[in-house]
């Protein structure tokens, strides 16, 4: 009896063994994804205030500013904003905000291309003449 006991948990500590590996790998790519959706919601939040500024303020480099400044705990050298305006007060402006993601997460980086590109976009009516 206490043979076939033995037996049996050296087998569940194999099976472990081997499906572990997996089970992180899995985690870790999990965590990866987390953390890109996490930076999608900063682009959208950067991609209004972005919009916000462009809504009350005519100047295009100030409107890029407020959205890269907006875009907290990502690097701004990877954040592309561009803005569109279709004429003066009452009409749309409407600012993209892209970011390159790299993945940053290790082990999993041969799961994912070498940037992801997330974009948002955000539509104000403008408020002052150009």
């Amino acid at each position: 009896m206490a043979i076939g006991g033995t037996g049996e948990r050296g087998s569940a500590s194999v099976e472990f063994a081997l499906v572990l590996p997996l089970v992180l790998l899995m985690c870790l790519a999990l965590l990866q994804v987390g953390l890109l959706v996490k930076d999608q919601l900063v682009v959208q939040g950067a991609a209004r205030a972005g919009a916000r500024e462009g809504a009350v303020s005519v100047d295009d480099a100030q409107v890029r500013q407020a959205a890269v400044d907006a875009a907290v705990d990502i690097d701004p050298a990877l954040v592309d904003v561009l803005v569109a305006r279709e004429g003066g007060a009452g009409t749309a402006v409407t600012v993209t905000v892209t970011y390159h993601a790299p993945i940053v997460v290790p082990l999993v980086s041969w799961l994912f291309p070498d940037t992801v590109d997330l974009s948002a976009g955000a539509v104000m009516r403008q408020e002052t003449d150009g």
